[in-house]
């Protein structure tokens, strides 16, 4: 099975071909060809994006365990606090099955990109 992702397996490096702009774009919808823009020198990155690069680097700075919840949650437990809830358990994987379902639903329909967005209930 291999594991290579955008050109990158392993360890190794690969080299980028920087090559010459493109001087022509095809319309995706249409088929027909657009002149280039202006500027394809450069690259442009919409607010979404670097919102999302934004997010993408906070959930990497989070440390994989909350140590203080796990301590909480110790404590309660040596001192006989916990309570285990069945129904609720039952209820949140319940709620994770039907996420999951709709999710993979989403997916091969064609429409993974709106799995986020869901029809109200």
């Amino acid at each position: 099975m291999s594991t290579k992702i955008n050109g990158v397996d392993g360890g190794r490096s690969s080299s980028l071909d920087t090559g010459r702009p493109v001087s022509r774009r095809q319309d995706v919808a249409g088929g027909a060809q657009a002149p280039a823009p202006a500027d394809s020198s450069g690259v442009r990155i919409t607010g979404a994006a670097s919102q999302l690069a934004a997010l993408e680097q906070a959930l990497r700075d989070l440390p994989a365990v909350d140590e203080a919840r796990v301590a909480a949650v110790r404590t309660a437990i040596e001192q006989g606090r916990y309570t285990i809830l069945p129904q609720h358990i039952a209820d949140q994987l319940l709620q994770l099955e039907q996420s999951l379902s709709k999710l993979a639903a989403a997916g091969t329909d064609g429409t993974a990109g709106t799995a986020g967005a869901s029809e109200p209930e």
